[in-house]
């Protein structure tokens, strides 16, 4: 995301005049958009007017308008925001007042203003304007006859595609259509690889299946590339990675990317950090059921006995249309901070992110033993 203007007041009053570029920039610019908050942007609005004949005809036209914000909607598939909200500035076509719906996409400037820029706006800006943060990583998940291909970026996890072919069983007579079948199957994943996948912008492409499933792939696909020259499978050969999965759906990405080979790629990242933290917990929650809690009351209630050592929390709580639920969040990450904690803030886009959003979307590592947090109700 490029930053082009920034006048602002931590914990005070301010804008930003900010480009998303990327597709991961329009989930950091969702996270950054609050109820309450002014969007100014260009936008296309259908106005009415009367002919000479006293009859009304539309048009479309294009102006800058400025909205406070009351609801903001995110579309994953189509990459943009639909921003809605009551129009705040003077102007010849909506009266202040009215409703309009502002969608922002890739590459399309907006301003965004907000009554005060807490720690967790400042530090989405800062995440989302850091070139440095990006790992772009692809995931070809697969098993006999399913294939998923994932794009991981910074702050989600985006499924590609499907590929399913019927294959029948490798014994007896039917080994030449399972033969057949299998063939086509990879060939269905080499058609989604070169349509999905573009080697300038990914640094890696993790292959990875139960069994040797994967090892097969790889084969067709090098064997494919030189028979047909496809320049862009034999120069970023190299960027083939193998490794185990359990399956060839998405659950088992969570393996894929605590597998040693992966994360040393990945480890500078948000999502490897995520995957890390929520590891630890699991393990703590399983060896010593005393030093984990989660829910919000539980992890309250640790965070007064100044007990947190790592707190996890998913973004999706920082949604919430109530001011005072995202203060009280703002809040907690900032004390568990100040107390010498470490703090954890997951993307709900990540895997990751939905497993801890699974289990209330806040849990916490403690410092010290709690036993009797399991007699105080969730």
């Amino acid at each position: 995301m490029r930053l082009v203007r920034k006048d602002l007041i931590p914990d005070g009053p301010g804008f930003v005049k900010i480009i998303p570029e990327e597709d991961d920039d329009m989930w950091h610019a969702y996270n950054l958009i609050s109820v309450g908050d002014a969007v100014q942007a260009a936008t296309v609005r259908k106005v009415l007017r009367e002919t000479a004949s006293g009859g009304r005809d539309s048009e479309r036209v294009k102006l800058k308008l400025e909205i406070k914000v009351e609801d903001v909607d995110y579309d994953k598939e189509g990459m943009l925001l639909r921003i809605r909200g009551r129009n705040i500035i003077e102007n010849d076509h909506v009266k202040i007042g009215q409703f309009h719906t502002i969608e922002i996409e890739p590459h399309r400037p907006f301003i965004l203003r907000k009554v005060v820029w807490d720690s967790l706006a400042l530090e989405v800006l800062q995440q989302a304007c850091d070139p440095s943060a990006t790992a772009d990583l692809a995931v070809i998940l697969m098993q006999e006859g399913l294939a998923h291909i994932f794009l991981i970026g910074r702050s989600m996890t985006i499924t590609r595609c499907r590929i399913e072919t019927s294959i029948p069983r490798k014994h007896g007579p039917a080994i030449a259509g399972y033969e057949s079948a299998l063939k086509k199957f990879f060939e269905n994943i080499l058609q989604a690889l070169l349509k999905y996948i573009d080697f300038k912008i990914v640094q890696c492409v993790v292959l990875a299946s139960p069994g040797f499933t994967k090892d097969q792939f790889r084969d067709y696909l090098l064997l494919e590339a030189e028979r047909r020259q496809l320049r862009s499978i034999i120069e970023n050969k190299s960027r083939l990675i193998l490794a185990h999965a359990t399956s060839g759906y998405k659950h088992s990405l969570k393996d894929v990317l605590e597998a040693p080979s992966v994360m040393v790629l990945i480890k500078d990242t948000k999502a490897a950090q995520e995957v890390r933290a929520l590891k630890d917990f699991f393990t703590m929650l399983s060896d010593d059921p005393d030093r984990a809690c989660y829910g919000p009351k539980h992890v309250e209630v640790a965070h007064e006995r100044m007990a947190i050592q790592t707190l996890l929390i998913t973004d999706s709580l920082f949604k919430n249309a109530d001011v005072q639920t995202r203060q009280k969040y703002v809040k907690l990450v900032e004390s568990v901070k100040e107390s010498g904690g470490t703090t954890h803030i997951f993307s709900s886009m990540h895997v990751s992110g939905e497993q801890l959003a699974s289990m209330t979307g806040i849990a916490a590592i403690l410092r010290f033993p709690l036993p009797d947090l399991e007699d105080i109700e969730m």
